[in-house]
């Protein structure tokens, strides 16, 4: 299966900090009782972290950073990178360094390792479903809290593409606005009043009364949502060349294909990022 292109990797300014939470949280006030007892302060260990079932890799340079966070000397050498596919059993990257640095950070250099692949090998086959019809996977602001940045990019390299990252970045505006605004025209006037140039708006709507409403207002985009295949159908002909369709709401593998079909243009998958299963990796030390 072929790999997202042009693959951008996360900044380590924008993970880092979480690292070294992450790390604090795990050595407390005393460090690593057991290794720090059992392991002389120069004995050397060589690693591998190995991927125990297929998927696609997200978050090994985040991964490895852990480790280089407690012992710079550590050195690594990636096998299988992130958006690529690895088999079960396949090596990942192969570390060396001080046998202590490896062991304590193991577990919060696989957490997030394996969190983020299980979610880019969740979009990976997501994106695989849809084919070959052109509609977009995207994620939401679903996300577990502090890890957006991560998980986005997991979604990235599953062959997905990202949503907004935050209420800044663009107007989504959703049922409970349009109850406190007063409808469609009111909301996006208000809006319109308020933000830049360069914002996109989105609506959400739940018939093809409102979706008629927010066309003829010229919003940029309409969110479909909950509606069946058939209504689907519909409200993406009434949308054709004046905005931007996106599904949501229940999407399931199951189901992906079927809502492609309709010809909408993005599918909107919150469990992405709040539900799809980690994949299992591991680290196996050799002295």
């Amino acid at each position: 299966m072929a790999t997202p292109p042009q693959l951008a990797p996360p900044v380590p300014l924008l993970y880092e900090p979480l690292l070294r939470r992450a790390l604090r949280e795990d050595l407390g006030r005393a460090g690593d009782l057991t290794t720090d007892a059992i392991v002389a302060p120069e004995a050397r260990a060589r690693g591998r972290l190995v991927a125990r079932q297929p998927g696609r890799v997200a978050g090994l340079d985040v991964a490895l950073r852990t480790f280089t966070l407690l012992d710079p000397s550590v050195e690594a050498a990636v096998r299988i990178g992130d958006g690529r596919d690895a088999a079960g059993g396949d090596t990942l990257a192969v570390l060396d360094g001080a046998a202590r640095a490896l062991l304590s950070g193991e577990r919060v250099a696989l957490n997030l390792l394996g969190r983020l692949s299980g979610i880019a090998t969740a979009t990976r086959d997501l994106v695989a479903a849809v084919r070959p019809h052109p509609a977009r996977i995207v994620c939401t602001r679903k996300t577990t809290p502090g890890l957006r940045a991560l998980e986005k990019y997991a979604v990235r390299c599953g062959g997905g593409a990202n949503h907004r990252f935050g209420l800044d970045d663009a107007v989504l505006i959703k049922d409970n606005h349009l109850a406190l605004a007063g409808g469609i025209a009111p909301a996006v006037e208000r809006v319109r009043g308020a933000v830049g140039h360069l914002v996109k708006i989105e609506v959400e709507v739940d018939t093809l009364e409102q979706l008629e409403e927010a066309l003829g207002l010229g919003v940029d985009a309409v969110l479909l949502d909950n509606m069946d295949a058939a209504t689907l159908r519909r409200a993406v002909a009434m949308a054709k060349g004046r905005a931007l369709t996106e599904a949501s709401g229940g999407i399931r593998p199951e189901t992906a294909a079927a809502i492609a079909a309709t010809g909408v243009d993005l599918l909107s998958v919150g469990w992405l990022t709040h539900s799809s299963p980690a994949l299992d990796v591991a680290l196996d030390l050799e002295v």
